[in-house]
């Protein structure tokens, strides 16, 4: 009862069954020319709305999953290559 009052998250991954995407303002726009793949926006993402794959044996950014993504801009402030950006959603 006192993880329900203090708003305590009590199940792993829970967050997969919320698309909070509706509540963007802004979106990242990925640029796969400048991204060099340091996995940065995907450390820092705080809801894992980055995909990867392995790819050569080496891990590869993918698309940003729009369902998830709240359009925080973290990965873009992140981003030491500025291949994100951010921008109005529309």
């Amino acid at each position: 009862m006192a993880d329900e009052l203090m708003g305590g998250i009590t199940e792993p991954a829970s967050s997969l069954k919320n698309k909070t995407g509706s509540w963007r303002s802004k979106k990242p726009v990925w640029d796969k020319e400048k991204c060099k793949h340091c996995m940065i926006c995907v450390n820092f993402c705080p809801d894992m709305a980055i995909a990867t794959k392995k790819k050569e044996g080496k891990l590869q950014r993918l698309e940003t999953n729009f369902d998830y993504c709240k359009g925080c801009g973290i990965c873009a402030k992140e981003c030491p290559f500025n291949a994100i950006k951010m921008i109005d959603e529309v």
